[in-house]
């Protein structure tokens, strides 16, 4: 099954953040099964038409978070469950990044929230 990661040189977000932003979706939906074997750093950096350290860093960010583990013989193999943050952090984390975003805009915390939840209506069928 081919890899489902693009990356949007136009959004405003470094390459390697919406690569790794969308790893860890595709894991946390369960799109990458524990054990599923991810692309070679070389080949997903040329798929992707990034620098190769771009998503070595990805790799790196990964590994060092528990989503993912390389071993020389098996390559970069996605995490059981177990090892990797529980919701609840990745929620908080996530939180926090985007209370730091809005203070850094100016707006206040209603304006925020309302962003939040208008996001949230918007969310296509199927989305988690």
């Amino acid at each position: 099954m081919p890899l489902k990661v693009v990356v949007d040189a136009d959004s405003g977000i470094a390459p390697w953040r919406q690569v790794h932003d969308q790893l860890i979706r595709l894991i946390t939906t369960g799109a990458l099964t524990p054990g599923t074997r991810l692309p070679p750093i070389r080949q997903l950096a040329r798929d992707l038409a990034l620098a190769s350290g771009t998503v070595a860093r990805v790799y790196r960010e990964l590994e060092a978070n528990g989503w993912v583990r390389t071993a020389r013989a098996k390559g970069t193999v996605v995490t059981d469950a177990g090892d990797r943050p529980d919701k609840a952090a990745l929620l908080r984390a996530a939180a926090v990044e985007y209370a730091r975003t809005a203070h850094d805009l100016g707006v206040d915390a209603e304006t925020a929230l309302a962003a939040v939840r208008s996001a949230w209506s918007a969310r296509e069928p199927g989305d988690a």
